[in-house]
């Protein structure tokens, strides 16, 4: 076997047809999606041309398509000019003014509808306040929010005017939230007193201020929202409530029409070492991605719910709450809270309280609420649901049957996208009406994605066993220009692999004899066995199979004879026992996926190193495995003290 070749050993045959009844009533019929993908296979750049002159609105039509004269540097309608502010709110408003854009949830139970209407005045006004206090086009303003709709209009506000946004993670610490402030240079800081999730107040202000201390000069305003009513201090002549900010101005503001590549948002990637990336992605290309892929892989029209369940903070929050549902303008669900507070029913209450009809989730609070048991969802009527998603990581088959048979029913079709905060949006998922799905895989790449698998040597790998380096061949319109201050690291670190046409994903993928693909693991999450290279997400899902498991990490440890040797950490289900089930879980590894990819060690333990987002930090988890001192930044965990207790538990 070659050495660039990733072996794929997980077998999964079962095969769901869209059922008849969604195909019936769906919004984008499969002679729809056909026509999408042949139109797109015969001009790549004439389909898009197509779709942006369909989807947005122009103040000033493009007549160039795509600029790859400097790749990677591609520029997509250069000469066109746009304002996403507009395409969201303005345009809507003859026909959906009185249409509920957002239905808020807090944490404490509270719920506000919020009309189209409602949203562009508040946006206007506080695009206004922006602009009263010096801010101008294609400054930098980092909002540092909690889930709320203040989040949304503060980031329609900033494009209202040409402002460049970059919303950082409310649980992020005051370091990571300084070091984007000075990377990106900020002019202002919007952000809020507090906020609870959870029950538990979250220190928003206290925060900013410590982030602020020192360094952050370029500073100059600080917008406060009153969310939480706690007590916190406000620094003169830099401090403005947020309310007195937006008293006395006026409910119109005129959007400020911009270049197409002119940058919408920076979005920086939380690696938990070295310096944070931070992307920036174009106004028209980005927003006509979002509009695409929410009405494509979301079937979205205008009966709809939808529910991304994801915090602004990330780029899902980005693209599939503030800009992809309002600038289709349709009516969504935003939750400021946890999965599991007050009771871990909390979200199939919500379903059933709001009629949500399309649900987009993560696979690690699908395996959380799959651990609580049944009962919870079996509590609420959830058929108003006609569509299921999952975003963020590979969905393991065992937690994709649950989803399926649970919480939709067998009627719900599921959509397991795979992108990334680099590509935007959506790049490969199943289209529901048109798609046959299988667990596990995130099916066929979208018309105008032009995906592939290769080598090492880049030949395309043809072997329906093997995986590769998941690539993308031709540049699409939503893909991103940068990294912020650094181009050279965004060409390496994209481009730098094959050609400056090709880019490189950083992560592993196998594709069947049918077109479909399983994303097998980040590259650096490639397991070495005794010359074999097997994706981490293969053996966590053999492993979650087990019925006893709830949810398992996979990293690999050096090896003196294997190279590296596989090393499994294990949430069990509540009744467990962890006595005597290591070995049986090995020997269920082997027959799941055969020998080479048994579990060396397995360590039992109460949690895994999350983010407040959900988001397993591998890192961490590859440290404790190797006994390596932690030097990575711990505050953005969920629960720091996790780390602790995995380091204390006891190998088996």
């Amino acid at each position: 076997m070659a050495d660039s070749q990733i072996d794929s050993v997980l077998k999964e045959s079962r095969s769901f047809p869209p059922p008849q009844a969604f195909i019936d009533n769906a919004n984008y019929k499969p002679a729809d999606i056909e026509q999408l993908y042949t139109s797109a296979a015969e001009d790549h750049t004439g389909f898009w041309a197509a779709q942006a002159r369909r989807h947005l609105y122009w103040h000033q039509s493009f007549s160039s398509v795509l600029n790859d004269s400097n790749a990677p540097f591609f520029r997509w309608f250069e000469d066109g000019e746009l304002n996403a502010s507009f395409n969201c709110l303005d345009r809507h408003l003859p026909e959906r003014a009185d249409q509920t854009a957002i239905i808020f949830e807090g944490d404490d139970g509270e719920v506000e509808n919020v009309t189209f209407q409602q949203l562009y005045e508040r946006t206007c006004r506080f695009a206004n306040a922006l602009r009263s206090n010096g801010i101008e086009k294609g400054d930098r303003v980092v909002i540092y929010l909690p889930n709320i709709p203040q989040a949304v209009v503060a980031m329609l506000g900033c494009a209202r005017i040409g402002a460049i946004h970059s919303v950082v993670f409310g649980g992020f610490s005051a370091v990571a939230l300084r070091n984007r402030i000075q990377d990106a240079e900020a002019k202002a800081v919007i952000t809020a007193d507090g906020n609870y999730r959870g029950g538990k107040l979250v220190q928003l202000k206290q925060t900013t201020d410590k982030a602020l201390e020192e360094g952050c000069d370029c500073v100059e305003t600080v917008f406060v929202y009153r969310r939480a009513g706690n007590d916190i201090k406000m620094t003169p002549d830099r401090d403005i409530d947020w309310a007195q900010a937006v008293a006395d101005q006026p409910a119109e503001c005129p959007p400020v029409n911009v270049e197409s590549e002119h940058p919408l948002f920076i979005l920086y990637t939380s690696g938990s070492t070295g310096r944070p990336k931070g992307i920036y992605h174009s106004t028209g290309g980005y927003l006509l991605g979002a509009i695409c892929t929410c009405r494509w892989t979301f079937d979205l029209g205008d009966q709809d719910i939808f529910w991304c369940t994801a915090d602004v903070g990330w780029v899902t929050g980005h693209t599939y709450i503030a800009y992809g549902p309002t600038a289709c303008g349709v009516t969504q669900v935003m939750f400021e809270g946890v999965p599991t507070y007050p009771e871990p029913d909390r979200l199939w209450a919500m379903v059933k309280r709001h009629g949500v009809s399309v649900f987009y989730t993560a696979p690690t609070a699908i395996r959380a609420l799959m651990r609580q048991g049944d009962q919870y969802p079996q509590r609420h009527d959830l058929t108003s649901l006609r569509l299921l998603g999952t975003v963020g990581e590979p969905i393991n088959p065992e937690a994709w049957m649950w989803y399926y048979q649970v919480i939709g029913g067998e009627r719900c079709p599921i959509v397991d996208t795979w992108w990334q905060t680099e590509t935007g949006g959506h790049m490969i998922t199943a289209l529901p009406s048109y798609t046959e799905t299988h667990p596990g895989s995130v099916s066929k790449p979208l018309p105008g994605i032009a995906a592939d698998i290769l080598d090492e040597s880049g030949q395309r790998v043809e072997d329906a066993h093997a995986g590769g380096y998941l690539v993308i061949r031709k540049p699409w319109p939503f893909m991103l220009r940068g990294i912020w201050g650094d181009p050279e690291r965004y060409q390496e670190t994209y481009f730098g692999m094959f050609d400056a046409l090709t880019y490189v994903a950083g992560d592993s993928a196998q594709r069947d004899h049918e077109g479909n693909y399983r994303i097998l693991g980040r590259t650096d999450d490639v397991l070495n066995v005794s010359g074999h290279r097997l994706g981490t997400m293969e053996v966590e899902s053999a492993l979650v199979a087990h019925q006893a498991v709830s949810e398992a990490a996979v990293v690999g440890r050096p090896h003196d004879i294997k190279g590296e040797a596989i090393v499994a950490f294990v949430i069990l289900k509540a009744g467990a026992q962890a006595d005597g089930l290591a070995d049986e879980l090995r020997s269920w590894v082997a027959e799941q996926l055969g020998s080479i990819a048994k579990p060396e060690e397995i360590r039992f333990t109460d949690g895994l190193p999350k983010t407040r987002s959900g988001k397993i930090m591998r890192r961490l988890v590859r440290s404790v495995a190797r006994n390596e001192e932690i030097t990575q930044d711990t505050s953005t965990l969920e629960n720091p003290q996790i780390i602790e207790q995995m380091q204390a538990e006891e190998v088996r």
